[in-house]
């Protein structure tokens, strides 16, 4: 077979009837991230000159923005079809983009301004890729999500690499105002993809698996989903020891970045390098390692290697915790996590129920998310109360990551049973 078609096949694993919802997937995954990419930017330099001590308020501020948007993301999914509820949801951060690109005009510059576009960035990051998620957990079955995910999740780190590019190469004609606008029209594209899929669900498959009906429940299922279930409880340490530690990291990088460069174009021109170079590497090991790794290893090795890292990085940063080491274990639990936690994580989900996929999931991807961000920052903070060094903030975070591998273990191995559960 030639074509795209064909060329797809001898890279994927694809099976007949699936191409064109895994192109769709693919490029619905590229445009949400590309959107991303060209926020986070100016995201990070709006972190630094609201002032590093003011970051923990800040990451509190997401959390409590995502503990009121995530009961609303349920009680919509209760009562409307996926083929409506998503478009919903991208709909209304779209409006958001338009309102920053306005007021920017009418004030940028204003301190509660920048800082409310740090909190909206933090929760936009979290909540769309969620909702992408989810629907992917939806859509494909769990030995589709093994062949698949991985290729899906290279649409992802493909769009990540665009998304810093293009906000490099725009930034100087449309100006930051500008990359709004850039970033609307990416999202809008995303939107259309997801209707696409939403089509070929209903034509392909037909039926409950296709329809997208609405999931009934009440805005706080999420919630009592997690708090009965001892697998979805082991995700929500998961997600927790993740973030937590992952922010003592974030933390002590923007710290070493302040003191480093003294300008925002050098601050924000560093993390656009650590950007590209991070989504390249990651785009890479989604594309050529991740399928392979899963089929010969499952999906134990993403789990449990994110983990083993960070517990070897830490105690070298603890070492020397200069901005050279910190940046470059930061790149490489990113890599790592894009490249093989975060597919390994996404294949866990495909066993559960379609309201655990959908509330469950969000309420750990989003709210529990941001719970990490808050306790590592709060954390961080006590921490530099006491007076305490560089290297001693880093092995702060050395028993999070212990704790973290622990959890990890536990979940390939509940996964596997409720795999085999489910075939019988």
């Amino acid at each position: 077979m030639s074509g795209p078609a064909g060329l797809l096949r001898r890279v994927v694993r694809v099976e007949p009837g699936e191409g064109s919802a895994l192109g769709w997937s693919f490029a619905y995954f590229f445009s949400l991230l590309a959107a991303w990419y060209v926020l986070r930017p100016v995201r990070e330099e709006m972190g630094i000159q609201g002032g590093l001590e003011r970051l923990p308020w800040a990451f509190t501020a997401v959390f409590l923005v995502m503990l009121a948007a995530v009961p609303a993301f349920s009680a919509l999914v209760a009562r409307v079809p996926r083929s409506r509820a998503i478009p919903a949801v991208y709909g209304f951060f779209l409006v958001n983009l338009l309102a920053f690109w306005a007021l920017l005009g009418a004030g940028g510059g204003r301190p509660w301004l920048a800082g409310t576009f740090f909190v909206w960035a933090s929760v936009f990051n979290l909540f769309v890729v969620s909702v992408f998620w989810s629907y992917m957990a939806d859509l494909w079955d769990p030995a589709q999500g093994k062949r698949l995910f991985g290729f899906i999740s290279a649409g992802g780190s493909a769009g990540a690499v665009a998304g810093p590019a293009l906000a490099r190469l725009l930034v100087s004609a449309v100006g930051v105002r500008g990359l709004l606008l850039v970033a609307a029209g990416l999202l809008a594209l995303a939107t259309l993809c997801a209707g696409r899929l939403s089509r070929w669900a209903h034509h392909a498959r037909g039926g409950a698996a296709g329809s997208g009906a609405a999931l009934g429940g009440g805005p706080f299922s999420g919630f009592a989903e997690v708090a009965r279930s001892s697998y979805l409880l082991a995700l929500a340490g998961h997600m927790l020891l993740i973030t937590s530690s992952g922010t003592v990291l974030y933390l002590l990088q923007q710290r070493l970045v302040a003191g480093a460069f003294q300008s925002p174009v050098e601050r924000t021109a560093f993390f656009a390098t650590v950007d590209l170079v991070v989504n390249v590497a990651s785009l890479a090991v989604q594309a050529f390692a991740t399928g392979p790794a899963f089929a010969a290893l499952g999906v134990g090795v993403g789990l449990l290697l994110h983990p083993a890292l960070s517990v070897v990085g830490l105690l070298a940063v603890a070492a020397s915790p200069t901005l050279g080491l910190v940046a470059a274990l930061g790149g490489l639990r990113r890599v790592v996590h894009y490249g093989l936690e975060r597919p390994a994580r996404e294949v866990l989900f495909t066993v559960l129920t379609r309201e655990e996929k959908y509330k469950a999931k969000s309420f750990i991807d989003t709210v529990l998310y941001r719970a990490g961000d808050a306790l590592g920052g709060w954390g961080w903070k006590a921490l530099g109360g006491l007076g305490l060094a560089l290297s001693a903030s880093a092995l702060s975070a050395l028993p999070l990551a212990l704790a973290w591998l622990a959890v990890a273990h536990y979940l390939r191995r509940r996964h596997a049973a409720l795999e085999v559960a489910r075939r019988t």
